[in-house]
């Protein structure tokens, strides 16, 4: 190869090299892709309903799920009895076109259909539920997917605590999403040991607008005192004194909930 030859061919290997790089530069510094999340609540009128609810759950959807690609799948029931029988169901979804592949993965699949008739193809005077709602939610680019907690103990006396916090307006609402990310919010849960499940915008649901976020526990007392641990805690009282954070959570809701036996989370 004679000279001019090879300076031809370096030049074009290191136009190509430089091209790679930035590409991998590109694609470094891109933020992680944010999850979605589905949280499903069923509002129960009796026990039969509950065990229908709880065997469509563990019998046919989840198996269902997990087989379309989903692999971890919460369910949760309250811990305190206020009367009214729920279940909490959340599925997390790399992405919005993998939540609308997964519906038409259920539709297609003869095991969830044969395993989910009693519920799935129920009669309109023997409902399984009273209603249920369905809830959208977009991942915090400071959390962008979902964590196992790391529980090593057993799981029944764990507590799942789901908050969700309104704002009296959408630019309130981006503030106390701010608050968690940029303003450090979602550290201090970390740095004291919260064990998040999620956090999440919610993009469609029936409190808007406001947020909601999932941490978990070993026990009742352990949850009390991470509590205790964090309202005394200097950079929480520094963060939550600030002008910028004032008054961005116009009401909040505390749901204590225990994770089912047939739940991944």
């Amino acid at each position: 190869m004679s000279v001019k030859n090879n300076r031809y061919f370096f030049g074009v290997l290191a136009s190509a090299l430089m091209l790679l790089a930035g590409a991998f530069q590109s694609k470094a510094s891109e933020p992680p892709r944010r999850e979605y999340y589905e949280l499903r609540v069923y509002r129960l009128g009796s026990p039969g309903q509950e065990q229908r609810v709880d065997r469509f759950l563990s019998q046919a959807l989840i198996p269902a799920l997990h087989r379309a690609g989903i692999k971890q799948v919460g369910v949760f029931k309250p811990i305190e009895n206020t009367g009214e029988r729920r279940i909490y169901v959340l599925i997390p979804y790399r992405s919005l076109d993998q939540l609308e592949s997964v519906d038409g993965k259920l539709k297609n699949d003869p095991d969830y259909a044969a395993s989910g008739s009693d519920y799935l193809e129920t009669a309109h005077d023997r409902p399984p539920y009273e209603r249920m709602e369905k809830i959208l939610l977009k991942a915090f680019s400071g959390m962008p997917a979902l964590a196992l907690p790391k529980l090593n103990g057993p799981k029944a006396p764990r507590v799942y605590e789901l908050r969700s916090y309104e704002s009296a307006s959408e630019k309130l609402h981006l503030n106390k999403v701010r608050m968690f990310n940029e303003g450090g919010e979602i550290g201090i849960f970390e740095r004291l040991g919260f064990n998040a499940v999620f956090y999440g915008e919610v993009m469609a649901g029936s409190q808007m607008p406001n947020l909601m976020y999932m941490t978990a526990f070993p026990g009742m007392d352990e949850r009390d005192r991470h509590w205790d641990t964090f309202r005394k805690d200097p950079e929480w009282k520094k963060l939550s004194s600030m002008a910028e954070y004032q008054h961005n959570v116009s009401h909040s809701d505390i749901i204590l909930l225990k994770p089912t036996d047939y739940s991944d989370i």
